[in-house]
């Protein structure tokens, strides 16, 4: 029996090494390469410039009565500005980016400001916007992204010396500078500029179109050298559309983020 046991061992060792010959050399591969991702999350700032142009439908009224001297008339005026800002970013998956904003335009939209009712005019400036409010992105690849935005928005109007609009002589009477409130809306295309074999590590370039809504004012027109009412003020409220392109750096941008495989 021992015999038997021990012949049946042997040959059962012996095809196991020759089934093991037969068989190919083991192939050794390397590990599959990484998920290479980048990440949108952090602090940002930017600067640029642009501009644009706005639109006001505009009527005289009696000073402290506010009864309409005749329909409203839309002026316009248009220019140029730069812009600087900062916001924070938060990448919630592969796809959506969600953020805040802040950001200010400095420059000059030049256009009129009528009191068509006496025949008057002025020359006025749009002069400072700030915005505040927060954005959504979708990323179209993973170093673009394209969002949309929206808050609160205020724009600063320089003060006008008024002149007659048949003979362009000086009426008398100003206006003082104002504030308005509103908000605002847009939309725009932010990138990456490691393209075209450049190697720029945080910068950025988005070009953005924005329209803001203010409310009504009320500028009261005033003798010369003086705040004494002439007994009319014009009413008005303001539509401005604006297009810039600007230099973005992240801060947080430090190249592609290895992620687990």
């Amino acid at each position: 029996m021992k015999k038997l046991l021990l012949a049946m061992t042997a040959v059962a060792a012996f095809s196991g090494s020759a089934f093991a010959a037969d068989l190919p050399a083991r192939t050794y591969t390397k590990a599959p390469p990484p998920v290479v991702a980048t990440s949108w999350t952090g602090f940002y700032i930017f600067g640029g410039a642009g501009g644009g142009i706005w639109a006001s439908d505009q009527h005289a009224q009696l000073t402290g009565v506010g009864t309409p001297l005749g329909i409203d008339t839309r002026q316009g005026g248009s220019g140029w500005f730069g812009t600087v800002g900062a916001g924070y970013d938060w990448q919630v998956n592969t796809s959506w980016v969600v953020g805040i904003l802040a950001d200010g335009q400095f420059g000059s939209l030049r256009g009129n400001i009528n009191d068509n009712f006496a025949g008057l005019t002025g020359f006025e400036k749009l002069q400072d916007q700030w915005a505040a409010g927060v954005r959504v992105g979708y990323l179209v690849a993973p170093n673009v992204l394209s969002y949309v935005n929206g808050g609160y928005a205020g724009a600063h109007f320089s003060g006008t010396e008024l002149f007659s609009i048949a003979s362009g002589v000086a009426a008398g009477a100003h206006t003082n500078s104002f504030n308005q409130n509103g908000w605002f809306v847009g939309g725009g295309v932010e990138n990456n500029l490691n393209i075209f074999g450049i190697t720029a590590p945080g910068w950025f370039m988005k070009t953005e179109y924005r329209s803001a809504f203010y409310d009504q004012k009320t500028a009261s027109e005033l003798v010369d050298g003086t705040n004494l009412p002439v007994g009319r003020d014009i009413k008005l409220n303001n539509w401005n559309q604006t297009v810039s392109t600007s230099l973005v750096y992240r801060f947080n941008w430090t190249g592609p983020v290895v992620a687990k495989y």
